[in-house]
């Protein structure tokens, strides 16, 4: 056959990449065509994304096909980070750049919150796990702080929704994105009218929801004209990167499994088919966020290498430049488990000089201070893996099962370090890859829609024969990590 051709547009919280994905009715390859930052600004006090620019690159990517071999890409898909918004109004203008889910607007928000709907509520109807940065928390504090922009608001679209709007013209809300934000009712996996009327958001806000698979449109006229011409529909993916992430675990169908997508955050969890909202999912604080298919994606948002990335730029401003290897090695040589770290304390989820935090944390906690770069990262893998094990835990818990292995996806299977420690500290094997799974199952899904595979099971069998997988049993100390895991409870207060 002849090969299908699609490009996946993957954003992340620093960078972007155009990956062009190529499909011969057996396996999948990927070749990056253009990779370009995507770091937030400041500006005028609020942290913004410089989503124009964004825009800007990615015609970059579709106009490096259009001058290339690959004029002939049949669809391009977009996946992003999750909650995050733009606003345009009626005649469809961006008002304003959209504010990053890290900005200092959201803290505290969800005891001013609490009076439009009591947490306790807001989950029995979403199954969302309470962050500051929720949507329907960010549509909080802008009709709190900014009411005069909301008015004249016309849509509201998510990061990817925002920019397949740039490409195409239409306005449609793609159900896996719009499933981070608290916003949508889990169970109808509709918009709810209850929260949406309780918090007091216009309801005209909302655009269409529709499922990853189903077409946007063709590029605009005026951008064929500026790129190229390129005859590709835009496709709605997963569009969250996560759940794109998710398309790519190798399972086999039927498989019960454990996933970590692994990157600046770790989203830990497993594949159900329907929400599993209860007391103890409540106590636990997971979340049911849209998969493909109608599957949910139940998990633990935890604070991945984020923590090791932001103790890199600080290390890089003080005129030490580390490479990531450099500090895996240093970590491995360094004494485990001697301090540990809650890796979703609120100190280490904004950015700053994230190595004193860590210091002053073990400080007030009683523990060993870290002396150097190496005892910093090792506390920061060691508390990552025992994070790792207590969501395995909770999950077990709540499923009545102990499922046998993990599955790891995304860049952070090249923490090989990091594999190894999850395995030794939750006890069970670890399968590490493919890498590159956000941008696989964006391409998967584009494959999906064209009708190139016939559904999830059969993409996962072309990723199996596609891509590198590693295996990572358990061989640490298990009184060691027994130990170290006691003391981590004691930490998060349980």
């Amino acid at each position: 056959m002849k090969k299908l051709k699609m490009l996946a547009i993957d954003l992340g919280a620093s960078s972007g990449r155009g990956i062009v994905g190529s499909f011969d009715g057996e396996r999948l390859t990927l070749e990056e065509n253009h990779r370009f930052p995507s770091d937030p600004v400041t500006v005028a006090g609020e942290f913004t994304w410089d989503i124009l620019r964004i825009f800007h690159e990615i015609k970059q990517a579709i106009n490096k096909c259009a001058i290339s071999d690959d004029r002939d890409i049949k669809t391009i898909g977009i996946d992003t980070w999750g909650v995050d918004y733009g606003l345009l109004d009626k005649n469809g203008k961006l008002l304003k750049n959209p504010t990053h889910y890290r900005d200092v607007r959201t803290v505290g928000i969800k005891e001013y919150a609490e009076q439009f709907m009591p947490k306790s509520r807001l989950y029995d109807i979403t199954g969302i796990q309470f962050c500051d940065f929720n949507t329907v928390w960010q549509l909080c504090a802008e009709l709190r702080d900014n009411p005069e922009l909301v008015a004249i608001a016309d849509k509201m679209l998510n990061i990817p929704d925002l920019l397949n709007y740039f490409l195409t013209g239409k306005m449609q809300s793609e159900y896996t994105i719009a499933s981070t934000g608290a916003l949508l009712d889990a169970k109808t996996g509709e918009w709810s009218k209850e929260i949406i009327d309780a918090f007091k958001i216009p309801q005209h806000l909302f655009a269409p929801l529709v499922q990853p698979g189903t077409v946007v449109g063709p590029l605009l006229p005026s951008l064929i004209d500026e790129l190229g011409d390129i005859k590709a529909n835009v496709v709605n993916v997963a569009s969250h990167d996560t759940a794109s992430a998710v398309v790519a675990v190798p399972a086999v169908k039927g498989q019960d499994f454990i996933f970590i997508s692994s990157g600046t955050w770790s989203l830990m969890g497993t594949e159900t088919m329907s929400p599993i909202i209860t007391d103890k999912s409540f106590k636990y604080n997971f979340t049911n966020e849209g998969g493909f298919g109608g599957s949910i994606r139940f998990l633990k948002n935890i604070m991945g290498l984020w923590i090791e990335q932001e103790s890199r730029r600080q290390w890089k401003r003080e005129g030490k430049a580390f490479s990531f290897d450099e500090l895996s090695n240093a970590a491995m040589a360094s004494k485990p488990c001697q301090c540990i770290i809650n890796p979703d304390d609120p100190a280490f989820g904004v950015p700053g000089n994230l190595p004193k935090a860590i210091r002053e944390y073990c400080e007030k906690t009683g523990q060993h201070v870290p002396e150097n770069e190496g005892e910093i990262v090792r506390a920061i893998f060691d508390s990552l893996a025992l994070r790792y094990k207590w969501a395995v835990e909770a999950i077990d818990d709540m499923k009545g099962t102990r499922i046998p292995f993990i599955n790891i996806v995304g860049g952070g299977t090249k923490e090989e370090p990091l594999c190894q420690l999850c395995a030794d500290a939750c006890d069970r094997p670890v399968y590490a890859g493919p890498v590159e799974a956000t941008a696989i199952g964006n391409l998967s899904v584009q494959a999906i829609s064209c009708g190139e595979l016939k559904d999830l099971s059969e993409a996962r069998e072309v990723i199996r024969n596609s891509f590198e997988v590693k295996c990572f049993e358990p061989k640490g100390d298990k009184a060691m990590w027994d130990d170290a895991y006691a003391r981590f409870l004691k930490l998060i207060g349980e």
